[in-house]
């Protein structure tokens, strides 16, 4: 089978998030498995520093607007464990300082932008090699499910291909004024609420929810979240139509990087069956943080986060001042929104012995933080799957989370103590709070802690099981398509 990804980010060569990852390491257990993959990105300013010299291998595809055409190369960005790279070059769209955004708001032009990557994607695919099915990821390459069915309805070869949209987070959806249906050329007759049109707003993560053969999502407790209202983020009744098509499949972590037992970034490795090297991981986590005398007694939780209301940091603001009255110490690794830097800030001045925060994302501290901490915070508002909780469990670091998304479906907390994690489900200060009680007194039993440690490191989120998931959907969407 020939599957086609294209998506905006892929690692290690674009990423903001947990898209990349999966777009990087998806593809390779495919190919493990027997399959041919093409992965599609654009050809961003940090893809061209890390790639400066990728080959052309279309050195002209057309794209049409209304009054001009603008003409993009394909790169050939290499073979990387059988996945064939490929980046869409248009410099004067994506050879710019950051890849959606810049700190007033997003690029005016994200619709052209991101309507062109899908169109190159299809144009060079029928050059290149035309696949089976295309898998395209979030709003930025959801406009090539609609192209699809649309402005390539009559296109002899591509008539049978089907697309499958993967959503990885249905709050960022790409909204845009009526005029791009022009901008992009396409029929106006799709400008309704049961197509791409919401309050009067093009809809690109819409289009692709009502266009493609299959939708699905990284977890399965957000499948069915994403049809609420709390969840759905105004999409929920679009997503209940297509219920029947939409599966929620829970991501897999790549173990190559994160393993205590292999991992260059920390200080010593471990394995569940000797666990002496994580304590010296905790020491080298205190010392980059600049925490001394910390007691073993003393419990050390980790955050490795986006600073933003959506991963819960208004619940971490407001235990603060209950939280480091208890026998611990908080170290925090991200960055974000703006109000939460500063406000983080502040606290870990206010108590220099007890909260320590780094204003960066930083690959090595990162791991550094899951290898160290006893205990790693996850209390998101929502969290479609959250990766970070299950690199926790390979390294011992028991995950606190909130019951929502993937950390439900992942962190098991059991009455007798005998699960993997400690969860809270109403979304407020007090529940936090409860769990952080529940898990400091069992940090305290160090036998009742190291049994749950180690249930942790047993589990198994390898790629393998996500990957026959997806294949079986291919397989459907490409029988009843053709």
């Amino acid at each position: 089978m020939h599957i086609v990804f294209a998506a905006s980010e892929c690692a290690p060569w674009a990423k903001t998030g947990g898209l990349a990852d999966v777009v990087s390491a998806l593809p390779r257990t495919l190919v493990k498995l027997g399959h041919k993959i093409s992965v599609f990105i654009p050809y961003y300013r940090q893809v061209a520093k890390a790639v400066p010299r990728a080959p052309v291998v279309l050195p002209s595809v057309t794209i049409p607007y209304p009054s001009y055409n603008r003409f993009v190369r394909i790169l050939d960005g290499g073979v990387t464990e059988g996945v064939q790279m490929y980046f869409v070059d248009c410099p004067e769209f994506f050879d710019r300082e950051s890849f959606y955004s810049t700190p007033s708001g997003d690029y005016p032009d994200n619709a052209e932008r991101f309507g062109l990557l899908s169109r190159a994607v299809i144009e060079a695919s029928k050059v290149l090699g035309i696949p089976d099915v295309f898998h395209v990821h979030d709003w930025q390459t959801a406009m090539l499910a609609v192209l699809l069915r649309s402005t390539y309805y009559f296109d002899p070869v591509l008539r049978r291909v089907p697309a499958l949209l993967t959503i990885h987070n249905a709050g960022y959806q790409g909204w845009f004024p009526p005029q791009t249906m022009e901008t992009l050329l396409l029929p106006w007759d799709m400008f309704t609420f049961d197509k791409l049109e919401q309050n009067d707003k093009v809809n690109f993560l819409k289009g692709g929810i009502v266009y493609a053969d299959a939708v699905t999502t990284v977890s399965r407790t957000y499948a069915e979240e994403i049809k609420t209202p709390e969840f759905g983020s105004g999409l929920e009744g679009v997503l209940q139509q297509r219920s029947g098509d939409l599966v929620g499949i829970l991501n897999g972590v790549d173990y190559e990087e994160w393993d205590p037992a292999i991992d260059p970034h920390i200080a010593a490795h471990y394995t569940a069956d000797d666990l002496a090297g994580k304590r010296e991981c905790r020491r080298d986590l205190l010392h980059a943080f600049g925490l001394r005398d910390v007691k073993d007694e003393t419990a050390v939780i980790g955050v490795v986060s986006r600073f933003a209301t959506q991963k819960g940091f208004d619940l971490i603001v407001e235990v603060m001042d209950r939280l480091v009255q208890e026998d611990m110490v908080l170290v925090m690794l991200g960055n974000g929104e703006e109000y939460y830097e500063r406000l983080l800030t502040e606290m870990a001045a206010r108590y220099p012995s007890k909260v320590k925060v780094q204003v960066k994302y930083d690959n090595v501290m990162a791991h550094k933080v899951e290898a160290g901490a006893d205990m790693f915070l996850m209390p998101s508002r929502y969290e479609p799957c959250g990766l970070n909780q299950i690199y926790s469990l390979k390294y011992g670091t028991v995950p606190v989370v909130r019951a929502t998304g993937g950390l439900e479906d992942t962190i098991d907390e059991q009455p007798d103590g005998g699960g993997n994690g400690f969860k809270f489900w109403g979304y407020s200060a007090d529940a936090l709070m409860d769990a952080l009680h529940r898990a400091l007194t069992v940090f305290r039993d160090k036998e009742a802690w190291t049994k749950m440690m180690q249930r942790g490191m047993a589990q198994d989120f390898a790629w393998d099981k996500p990957a026959q998931e997806y294949l079986r959907i291919y397989e459907r969407v490409i029988q009843n398509r053709s």
